[in-house]
């Protein structure tokens, strides 16, 4: 069985034809995958039932499923998503006074086994199709409606797994996403976020993107990048310099470096320094610096709101463009890091 959600319009209209059908038929099946999101062949009541059935032997649409969700104080909302051969990912619809964010996935599990991520201490099953990952948006824009009704404002890639580990197909989702005959999102408002992969990094640049990037940076140093993110070993500081540099010469586009704090690892003025010195190498719009969200795998700590603070102060005062990014849905374990894949009940709405 193949999946019908990977025949484009120009060969359904192939297939058609050679069904001996009008053309445009295509363009009703078409319109029932990628606008009215159909989840089964037989829902395609505008289409001969001869016809429904042919197609019905040949493809199936492998739809993502929302298992079940959580609902934080906050009204950050955690689905746990099932998928047709039975794995699960998990996604966040973060809403705020101006924005209505989704967080998604793009791998089952992670490869790259970062010491203070949940996800990185999960085997990597396997990537998401580009349809899987359209259908997590989907599903968390019909969630912003029906709790917010509101549609979503922004896009991230900052869930399960490496989004340039899949590039593929985040950049067909991408695609699909942005697409006038879909959710027609600007790819302004999406950002890709990486641990550092310094050669993908560079073929975005080749692919001209027009969405956002955001480095997971955490450590400003070799040394102790090495030591939370084993990436860094293949994908060093100066390569991925080097990179984001090629990046913005080519796209322009937005780079962001995120950076969780941790308690007596790298929250010290001396770490600012360093982290100041790789800002001034990159044309970086912003720091983000997080707030760390313990885990039971890990040793990290967050550290206190004094240190915090003149962390923050420090920064400031040189001149850097920082923000501290205070977690979303702690109490629902849906914050940065802590996404896992833990088989919870549903929790009532708040």
């Amino acid at each position: 069985m193949k999946n019908l959600r990977e025949i484009a319009l120009p060969e359904l209209e192939v297939m058609m034809a050679a069904m001996g059908e009008p053309k445009f038929r295509a363009k009703q099946v078409h319109e029932w995958v990628w606008q009215k999101f159909a989840a089964d062949i037989n829902d395609m009541t505008n289409l001969p039932k001869v016809l429904r059935e042919k197609l019905a032997q040949e493809f199936f649409i492998p739809k993502v499923k929302m298992h079940h969700s959580q609902y934080s104080s906050d009204g950050t909302i955690k689905n746990r998503l099932q998928l047709h051969d039975g794995y699960y990912v998990e996604s966040v619809l973060i809403p705020t006074e101006k924005r209505m964010t989704a967080c998604v996935s793009s791998q089952v599990g992670c490869s790259l086994s970062c010491k203070f991520c949940a996800t990185g201490y999960m085997d990597r099953k396997r990537n998401l199709d580009f349809d899987e990952i359209v259908d997590e948006v989907t599903l968390l824009n019909e969630l912003a409606q029906k709790h917010y009704n509101k549609n979503l404002s922004n896009i991230v890639f900052m869930g399960m797994g490496e989004p340039l580990l899949n590039y593929k197909n985040m950049m067909k989702a991408i695609e699909r996403i942005s697409s006038p005959d879909g959710l027609g999102m600007s790819p302004r408002r999406i950002t890709v976020s990486t641990a550092g992969v310094a050669k993908m990094i560079k073929q975005l640049a080749d692919d001209k993107v027009r969405f956002k990037l955001a480095l997971s940076l955490h450590a400003a140093t070799d040394h102790k990048r090495n030591e939370i993110m084993p990436i860094n070993e293949s994908n060093n500081l100066a390569a991925l310099i080097e990179a984001l540099n090629y990046f913005y010469k080519a796209t322009g586009s937005e780079i962001t470096f995120e950076y969780i704090l941790f308690k007596n690892f790298n929250d010290r003025l001396a770490d600012a320094d360093d982290l100041i010195k790789i800002y001034r190498q990159v044309p970086a719009d912003l720091i983000n610096v997080i707030e760390y969200n313990p885990i039971d795998a890990a040793r990290f700590e967050k550290p206190d709101e004094e240190t915090t603070d003149e962390f923050m102060k420090y920064l400031t005062s040189k001149r850097v463009n920082v923000r501290l990014r205070r977690s979303r849905g702690k109490d629902i374990d849906a914050a940065c890091g802590q996404l896992a894949n833990v088989d919870t009940p549903n929790t009532p709405v708040p």
